[in-house]
């Protein structure tokens, strides 16, 4: 029950802290960024692991926080692709802290919050988080080139995803 309360608390300070960062005033250029952030947490919510993968530069090294160092896209899709299969999103919210762009190069600092239901179990476990997300446009689509962070709250296992 003490990590239920916990948890809930963790995402409720997360929220409104969400709420007070959507009031800095961004540029067309960082709002075409988080635009492009946005859309692959959806790509990649709705389970759909091929095409959030679509969102890696062949060039991608990242590093999770539950990693023991830098992967590749090949390895990254290991992961991804398996957790598609075993868990799905139910809810997640992500907030903006940074976004810095020059030219085709941006990164972002943002924070994350998520429900996540595993398939099997039906079992539902809250998490939160953060990230930092490196990237170049590509095509006309901002892509990751490198990123860092994870949960830093919820879901805890020792294992490279």
């Amino acid at each position: 029950m003490k990590k239920s309360v916990l948890s809930l608390s963790v995402l409720l300070v997360l929220l409104l802290l969400s709420s007070s960062s959507f009031a800095q005033q961004w540029s067309d250029a960082q709002k075409d960024v988080w635009a492009g952030v946005q859309k692959y947490w959806d790509v990649s919510s709705s389970g759909d692991a091929a095409g959030f993968m679509s969102y890696f530069d062949d060039s991608y090294m990242g590093w999770s926080n539950q990693s023991r160092g830098p992967m590749s896209k090949a390895n990254v899709s290991k992961w991804i692709t398996q957790d598609t299969k075993d868990n799905s999103t139910v809810v997640y919210t992500i907030t903006p802290l940074t976004i810095w762009v020059k030219g085709d190069f941006a990164y972002v600092h943002y924070t994350y919050a998520q429900v996540e239901e595993n398939k099997k179990t039906g079992k539902r476990s809250p998490s939160a988080g953060t990230w930092t997300d490196i990237l170049m446009k590509k095509d006309g689509k901002w892509v990751l080139i490198g990123d860092h962070g994870g949960r830093t709250s919820g879901r805890n296992n020792n294992s490279d995803d």
